[in-house]
């Protein structure tokens, strides 16, 4: 039994959280005519999250496509997010295959660009109420199921039911703690500091991206000329950072291999990050309530793929619930369903990021694709479709990847090798 006879529905579902993720999900849900609270606990409809990389890998094209946001955020300076990786072996530069389609794309965009717009779309869409200066403090249970939500607002304590309670709240998700859903957590061995720079030339003039084994640096140009410059070093350099944070970012940038001119850019930020970001995940639904984007998975912010996932997450969730959540349907069903495929979707990537995440030098396996990718154009297209999580690590390791790059070194050595006399 999914729907307790004696709860009276304010709404279908509610959502707290309305930023990527839950702005999404409630534009998404709407359209499919589910009636939507979308809860905001701040107050300005201009806020935005400030600690991010601010960038939409391709993945989540389809998902800003259905939005309808894709004019939008081209019209506000969102950048195409090209990029090229260093290696020790090397550049990695995807490129189009000679007559080939692009490579696919997402976008990089500031935050304080896109999640203003999000929300508005949201706000505008019939179906979706959207609630700011409501924070959750706690959930309506029956029978064993979440029914609804107990929230602070600006007139006072309200209780709002719905069939479908949504955590759209990131990380430290007020939803799964009050629902008793506990997180895995795994240690990220780096920290992480980045800023804005305005006039950062870059090579090539799209993104840059670091791998030192194990320090880690990025460099994605935005909207309005800024470029966000990422530092994660392992936590060994960490005292180091906190003598002397400034002096230690930008000496850590200045060393980097072919390093932005950041002497002659204008910073037009603080300096900010996080000494401590474990990744962590969550079983993604229970009894009348289900998970999107971090409060179901966070991952390491050095592969900037949280916005991505945020998105699909929430379309996944609202193609999985969307009929349940006005009544047509079981929702203990397709809430299993938005879970099968949140797991089969993301859990081969997350277990890659947290083996990484240990800040440990590449394995053998990963000293093969990478050093291979900086020698031939097709094994760096195939890295540019993991790196966009466009395929998965089955099909990224499989067998005829790994046989093309271990003869791609292998020829590389040959023809490296003096002829002997």
């Amino acid at each position: 039994m999914t729907r307790p006879e004696s709860a009276g529905y304010e709404y279908d579902v509610v959502i707290s959280g309305a930023s990527l993720a839950g702005s999404a999900a409630a534009i998404l849900l709407a359209r499919r005519g589910v009636r939507v609270a979308l809860l905001e606990r701040r107050s300005d409809p201009e806020a935005y999250k400030v600690l991010c990389t601010h960038s939409l890998t391709a993945n989540a094209y389809p998902v800003l496509d259905e939005l309808g946001l894709v004019p939008a955020i081209e019209e506000a300076g969102a950048v195409r997010n090209e990029a090229r990786w260093y290696t020790r072996w090397g550049w990695i530069e995807p490129r189009a295959a000679p007559k080939g389609p692009e490579l696919p794309y997402a976008y990089n965009i500031r935050r304080s660009t896109l999640d203003p717009l999000i929300r508005s779309r949201a706000a505008q869409t019939p179906g979706v109420d959207l609630l700011l200066g409501h924070q959750v403090t706690g959930l309506v249970r029956e029978a064993g199921r979440t029914t609804g939500v107990r929230a602070s607002t600006p007139q006072g304590e309200r209780e709002i039911r719905a069939r479908l309670v949504v955590g759209a709240d990131g990380k430290d998700s007020a939803v799964a703690k009050f629902a008793g859903v506990p997180a895995r957590q795994y240690e990220n061995g780096r920290f992480g500091y980045l800023a804005h720079f305005r006039n950062l030339p870059l090579s090539g003039g799209i993104g840059q991206a670091w791998f030192l084994e194990p320090d880690m640096a990025y460099a994605f140009p935005n909207d309005d000329g800024v470029t966000v410059m990422a530092v994660l070093p392992g936590k060994d350099r960490l005292p180091a950072f906190r003598n002397d944070l400034e002096g230690s970012f930008l000496a850590f940038i200045r060393a980097l291999p072919e390093a932005p001119p950041i002497d002659a850019a204008e910073r037009v930020t603080k300096i900010i990050g996080t000494i401590d970001y474990p990744l962590h995940s969550r079983k993604p639904t229970a009894p009348g309530m289900a998970l999107i984007g971090d409060a179901a998975l966070t991952s390491d912010p050095l592969w900037g793929v949280g916005c991505g996932w945020a998105l699909e997450s929430a379309q996944w969730l609202s193609e999985a619930v969307a009929r349940a959540a006005t009544g047509r349907d079981d929702l203990d069903r397709s809430l299993a369903a938005y879970e099968r495929r949140h797991r089969r979707q993301l859990q081969g990537h997350q277990h890659l990021a947290t083996d990484f995440a240990k800040a440990r030098p590449f394995n053998p396996v990963e000293r093969l694709v990478f050093s291979a990718a900086a020698r031939d154009a097709s094994l760096a297209r195939h890295m540019h479709l993991f790196a966009s999580r466009l395929i998965g690590p089955p099909r990224f390791l499989n067998p005829a990847a790994l046989a093309k790059a271990a003869a791609v070194n292998i020829k590389h050595r040959a023809s490296a090798t003096p002829p002997t006399r």
